[in-house]
């Protein structure tokens, strides 16, 4: 009869891990994976903004000479086209108004 008891007890020892996690482990682990994702989130957008202020600083000129040159240059450009415009518009004029002479 003692041999037979111990036998029962030994078989109710266990030296594996509980594989099963508690509901309060199972909410850490979910809150850690959305604390993650939001933190990736916000790690893109803080690298984004840096990027776009880089770009922002390589645009805007370092000082006030390179504003003008580059407003100097704009405004050319902005003639340049004006006037090949006007010179395309009095052209077709020129060429609408043979057409018409021709045909009286």
């Amino acid at each position: 009869m003692f041999r037979t008891a111990i036998a029962r007890q030994a078989r109710l020892f266990s030296t594996s891990p509980i594989v099963r996690k508690s509901p309060v482990e199972t909410a850490k682990d979910a809150a850690k994976k959305v604390d993650r994702t939001i933190s990736d989130q916000v790690v893109k957008g803080i690298e984004k903004g840096e990027e776009v202020v880089g770009k922002a600083k390589e645009a805007v000129p370092e000082t006030s000479g390179q504003a003008k040159g580059q407003a100097n240059e704009i405004a050319g450009e902005a003639k340049g086209k004006a006037s090949e415009l006007s010179g395309q518009a009095k052209g077709k004029a020129q060429e609408l108004k043979g057409e018409a002479k021709s045909k009286m």
